[in-house]
């Protein structure tokens, strides 16, 4: 059986704890546009989500209020986004500094530069370079808590009960 076609990303949602502060800090730190009419309302009238258009993402980025959803995925990296060479990320970690945002400092990774920025709930938006760094696999960063480079093999099985003492 074919696979079906379909036309990409309509939209990535995410969870937030307060939708004025986060649709704030996507407008201020990636130029987001805020959509007002496309605002999602319960029939009482209440804001439950925005949706945003941010430069560079391909379809659309809703906002969701949803506080226990946004507390458990608290540092969990949700996007990547693509800049081309270290000196682009050298403008973006001059533009965060500029806005006082919060963020890794650059990162050696698996293949190029990396800078994570955390948004207003921990949900960690990472600046990864196209353009490879060069060096060697012995100078990535992974013990940096920053990388997420994944649960090592010995703590992987951490769901097993103990051992009964019968």
């Amino acid at each position: 059986m074919n696979t079906p076609c379909h036309d990409g990303i309509h939209h990535i949602k995410l969870p937030v704890t307060d939708l004025e502060r986060s649709t704030e800090w996507y407008t201020t730190v990636l130029g987001a546009r805020r959509l007002t009419r496309l605002d999602h309302r319960r029939p009482d009238g209440t804001l439950f989500a925005v949706i945003l258009d941010i430069p560079g993402i391909t379809g659309r980025v809703e906002l969701r209020l949803d506080p226990a959803t946004a507390k458990s995925v608290s540092g969990h990296d949700f996007l990547t986004l693509a800049v081309a060479d270290r000196s682009t990320m050298d403008s973006w970690v001059t533009r965060l500094d500029s806005l006082g945002v919060h963020h890794s400092p650059l990162i050696v990774a698996l293949v190029g530069w990396l800078l994570v920025v955390p948004d207003p709930d921990d949900l960690r938006l990472r600046f990864y370079t196209t353009e490879p760094h060069g060096l060697a696999a012995s100078a990535v960063e992974f013990d940096s808590p920053w990388l997420g480079a994944g649960v090592t093999p010995n703590m992987a099985d951490t769901t097993s009960c103990p051992p009964s003492a019968g």
